[in-house]
């Protein structure tokens, strides 16, 4: 069984937790009671885990199972190098910032910069994710750097902003400027895009399934063709839980290059 974290109260509460450094990796040699002795911010003060939240199961087991209400909870698994954290519920922002490796599991939504300048491992959320979705951090040159990322609902604005390696797939529709000054990797969006898509791309790809959307005038219309790697692509999201994987158009895809005024180096991906 894993070290489970429930929340004392569902009542009134901090109005924002901050569970950077509660990782699998720490906890896994540490008993119960120093456990819950481990130093949290809440509110900007410093508290005891167990102040908020009662504690059990078996640290020993390499997974950190979090149970209720999360969305006030922020930093959840970030930094996180291996084992496996999951949350029956929502949670808060921050959530999987600069992975190294493991699994992060969400079975509800997730708020802004989900896996912000993560570099490896898998996340998965079974909901819909804020802004910032695997996109760089404030002042940051560089945002996502590996690993995979799976989000059943849709995303927000500025998904894969800056993003310099690994894949993004977003199922449902996301906000405006996805791939915004995107470096290099993946990002798949399987519903609509609000608008501006691969605005300031210096490379990687953009794919879109979803209703057509206007690529903006700075992108040079390119061929129609059968890209071998999108095969390969959609058979990796496939064995990774993307549903719109399996619903890929057979037929040929139209493609874009851009953007211009970053050097044209990367292109956007839609079904002719």
């Amino acid at each position: 069984m894993p070290l489970t974290l429930t929340p004392v109260t569902t009542g009134t509460g901090p109005l924002a937790i901050d569970l950077r450094g509660i990782l699998p990796e720490r906890v896994s040699a540490l008993g119960l009671p120093a456990i819950e002795r481990l130093e949290i911010n809440a509110d900007g003060r410093t508290c005891a885990l167990a102040d908020l939240f009662h504690v059990g199961g078996d640290p020993g087991d390499g997974a950190i199972e979090c149970r209720g209400n999360f969305s006030r909870v922020h930093g959840l698994a970030a930094g996180m190098t291996r084992g496996h954290v999951s949350v029956r519920g929502d949670v808060g922002r921050r959530a999987g910032a600069g992975m190294t490796g493991g699994r992060f599991d969400v079975l509800g939504d997730a708020g802004d910069f989900l896996a912000a300048e993560m570099a490896g491992g898998e996340i998965y959320v079974a909901g819909s994710a804020g802004d910032n979705a695997a996109g760089a951090l404030a002042g940051s040159p560089v945002g996502m750097r590996g690993g995979i990322v799976i989000i059943a609902g849709s995303a927000g604005c500025l998904a894969g902003a800056r993003m310099r390696r690994g894949i993004l797939a977003i199922g449902a529709s996301c906000g405006t400027a996805p791939a915004f000054e995107m470096r290099a990797g993946t990002v798949v969006v399987g519903g609509g895009v609000a608008g501006q898509p691969g605005l300031g791309m210096r490379r990687g790809s953009l794919v879109m399934l979803g209703p057509p959307a206007d690529v903006p005038p700075t992108f040079r219309c390119g061929a129609v063709w059968r890209p071998a790697f999108l095969a390969l692509l959609f058979a990796r999201l496939r064995r990774a839980g993307f549903g719109p994987a399996a619903l890929v158009p057979s037929g040929p895809w139209r493609q874009w290059h851009g953007d211009m005024l970053a050097g044209g180096g990367g292109e956007i991906l839609a079904p002719a």
